[in-house]
């Protein structure tokens, strides 16, 4: 038996995810049917009648049959809800849109949602979403792109590929190929591409297909249901006479009133459910206050569920139903195998991150180590006082941090923190966290090299200028040419014999004194220890003696020397 795939919706914020999804939500209007979807808690089923019935031209053109029982829509989009439903080895997502306004392109939230459907190996497709506003399109009452496209002038469907190839070169640049959907070759190397008006509902028939066409010739298997309920915490609500329910999508297997539902977590909860409940159908989950009560319920689906010690359940949590007591303590393992290979304390120097899901733990986790940017401890919940304690005993300053993904800091844990100077970088977005933690990394790496670099004594050559003798003795003041390098105050002169002739005491640039001077100036410099005459005179080129110590120093700072600093190294043989 083939269940529906599920499907997520992903995008930046205002490229159009909640129109397109209201747009598929009330095909059923056109498509003639009574009651052709289903609502259910955060998602919406699309039966394949509804979509053989608005889909008919276009699945007749393709010779397309359809073979799974339709499509259920994640209708909560957005980065939190693919994030939170999350299953061992993935997400609970089979397929998913990532909506891009076609008139603005990529946005960060963009790349960020493209990041995620890498790291959980997603399919996806691509809603090239508000074609109504590319310059003269003319809306058609019609669900389909092809046929509203043959009514467009020559000139606008020239726009149209126009911006179709800047999101084709967008996607290359981030190393995927993609095409417009009906100039695709191959689906296993191509991103399909639909053109679609979530106001106008243009092209949401080829959306509805291309996700089917992939469902069926690449998730079959995929697709099978086993006869072990799983399902994903996608919320944790209270409700009066209730009490605390969860709503939960439920992505394999049925559940039924009456089978113990096992929820993963830092204590796995037992508990027996007492109710089933579902929204009427075509109500908004959101602002619906009555449900209907149901017995039972099939993969896949959303559902809410009433049951006793649901409290501490927090949203993400793997569930496992079973009808049988001696399956319990099986299903315990199945959901604490699943939150424990996420979780994890290492005795290493890494940063901690704390995460409000096992989805955002695990996707911070597996980006972070993209990065090489090691671990001491993922975990899920607020960020408490013995997190920062932790992050204090790191020795590193640069992991001596706490990354927060949505999750809160406790008021005594950011009280601690302040004290100690523990940074904590927070954010509802993975991508800024990991962002300005590595801008903070590399500008204090950065200020560390400027440091080192002004404390050490710099390569350099220099020419005493003959008939620029301004002082002979107590000290020597002299006009020099820096031939080479950078010459600071401080830094100690050797002749050619390598002789010293002492430190540079101040140098002066047009009378006024300058911290250093570099290539091609001209400056004069005081010597306390220089006699012209008799250790140094006009014409003799002198070099910055260089310790050992500053040695290692510089090249340690290499990539911020100057070209010619790098061979008088070279040239003196310290390198």
């Amino acid at each position: 038996m083939l269940r529906q795939p599920i499907v997520s919706v992903l995008g930046h914020v205002d490229h159009g995810k909640t129109t397109i999804l209201d747009q598929i939500r009330n095909t059923n209007v056109q498509a003639g049917e009574a009651g052709g979807i289903t609502q259910s808690i955060g998602a919406s089923f699309i039966p394949k009648e509804t979509i053989e019935k608005l889909c008919k031209p276009l699945l007749e053109k393709f010779n397309f049959r359809i073979v799974v029982p339709g499509l259920l829509f994640i209708d909560t989009p957005g980065h939190e809800s693919f994030m939170t439903l999350r299953k061992r080895g993935g997400s609970v997502a089979d397929l998913a849109i990532l909506v891009i306004d076609i008139n603005e392109g990529f946005k960060p939230q963009t790349d960020e949602s493209l990041e995620y459907l890498k790291q959980f190996k997603v399919p996806f497709i691509v809603a090239a979403n508000k074609i109504d506003k590319i310059p003269g399109w003319k809306p058609n009452n019609t669900i389909s792109f092809i046929e509203s496209s043959k009514q467009q002038t020559a000139e606008t469907l020239s726009i149209l590929d126009s911006k179709i190839y800047e999101l084709v070169a967008e996607f290359y640049k981030r190393g995927f190929e993609a095409e417009r959907f009906d100039r695709v070759k191959d689906f296993t190397k191509q991103i399909a591409i639909i053109p679609c008006s979530g106001k106008t509902g243009e092209g949401i028939a080829e959306l509805l297909v291309m996700l089917i066409g992939l469902a069926q010739k690449f998730l079959k298997d995929k697709l099978k249901v086993s006869d072990v309920c799983k399902g994903n915490v996608l919320e944790v609500k209270e409700l009066p006479g209730l009490g605390t329910t969860i709503d939960v999508i439920i992505y394999d297997g049925k559940v039924k009133v009456g089978d113990y539902l096992i929820v993963g977590g830092k204590n796995p909860v037992v508990t027996k459910i007492k109710a089933l409940l579902r929204p009427p159908p075509l109500k908004d989950i959101r602002a619906e206050k009555k449900f209907e009560s149901v017995k039972e319920v099939y993969a896949a689906a959303g559902v809410k569920i009433a049951a006793a010690g649901l409290e501490n359940v927090i949203a993400g949590s793997p569930i496992v139903c079973v009808e049988d007591e001696s399956r319990i303590e099986e299903a315990k393992r199945l959901v604490q195998q699943e939150v424990e290979e996420v979780e994890f304390k290492k005795d290493v120097e890494g940063v901690i991150v704390k995460a409000d899901t096992i989805g955002g733990l695990e996707a911070m986790i597996k980006m972070l180590t993209e990065r090489n940017i090691p671990i001491r401890k993922a975990e899920i919940g607020n960020v408490t006082k013995q997190d920062v304690i932790e992050a204090d005993k790191i020795g590193d300053k640069y992991k001596r941090v706490i990354l927060v993904f949505n999750s809160k800091i406790l008021p005594e844990a950011e009280s601690l923190a302040s004290d100690l100077k523990v940074p904590i970088f927070r954010s509802n977005i993975i991508y800024k966290i990991i962002e300005d933690y590595e801008n903070w990394v590399e500008e204090g790496k950065r200020r560390e090299l400027e440091e080192k670099l002004n404390a050490v004594t710099r390569p350099c050559e220099i020419r005493i200028l003959p008939g620029f003798v301004f002082r002979a003795s107590k000290p020597a003041i002299v006009g020099v040419e820096v031939l080479a390098g950078v010459l600071k105050p401080g830094t100690t002169l050797i002749r050619k014999d390598k002789k010293s002739v002492g430190p540079v005491k101040e140098i002066q640039l047009m009378g006024k004194t300058v911290a250093y001077a570099k290539t091609g100036d001209k400056v004069a410099i005081s010597l306390p220890d220089g006699v012209v005459g008799k250790n140094i005179k006009e014409g003799d080129i002198l070099m910055s003696y260089i310790p050992k110590k500053d040695i290692e120093i510089l090249k340690e700072v290499w990539d911020k020397l100057q070209e010619d600093e790098k061979e008088l190294l070279k040239k003196w043989g310290l390198v």
